[in-house]
């Protein structure tokens, strides 16, 4: 594979509660190996059904924030017809079409470009799915 593209796959233990998982400490990491200077594209993606990418603030009650609006948007009741799992489960299967399970950001001199309270992150609402996976990609 060239250099120009280079991808590695985050294994993210988010246990049996909802969870927003800040992996911006991660994608740095892999971007110190991988970008080495270089400005390019990254590209997050979450292969879940149930699972999406956000890029928020953490840390100041935004997560739960998050939480709080898609427990109202998507409430965990049965009006869904999707109804495997949990009870209310039907609701994480619409959870990607409100937090995408991908987001691209620009990669400038080997550093991801944010905002300066943004982070990326998992946004997990899937109680019976412990352990996900994230893809990173880098395109230089």
């Amino acid at each position: 594979m060239s250099d120009a593209f280079t991808t590695r796959v985050l294994h993210v233990a988010t246990g049996t509660r909802e969870r927003v998982v800040d992996l911006t400490d991660d994608i740095e990491a892999f971007l110190r190996e991988t970008a080495a200077g270089r400005s390019g594209l990254l590209n997050v993606f979450v292969p879940h059904a149930t699972a999406g990418i956000a890029v928020i603030e953490t840390g100041s009650g935004s997560d739960d924030d998050l939480l709080a609006a898609l427990h109202t948007l998507l409430p965990a009741d049965d009006r869904w017809q999707h109804r495997h799992g949990s009870h209310g489960h039907g609701r994480d299967h619409v959870l990607p079409a409100f937090v995408p399970p991908h987001a691209t950001l620009p990669v400038l001199h080997g550093q991801l470009e944010l905002g300066t309270w943004q982070s990326v992150c998992l946004v997990d609402t899937n109680r019976d799915n412990p352990n996900r996976q994230v893809r990173l990609s880098f395109l230089g």
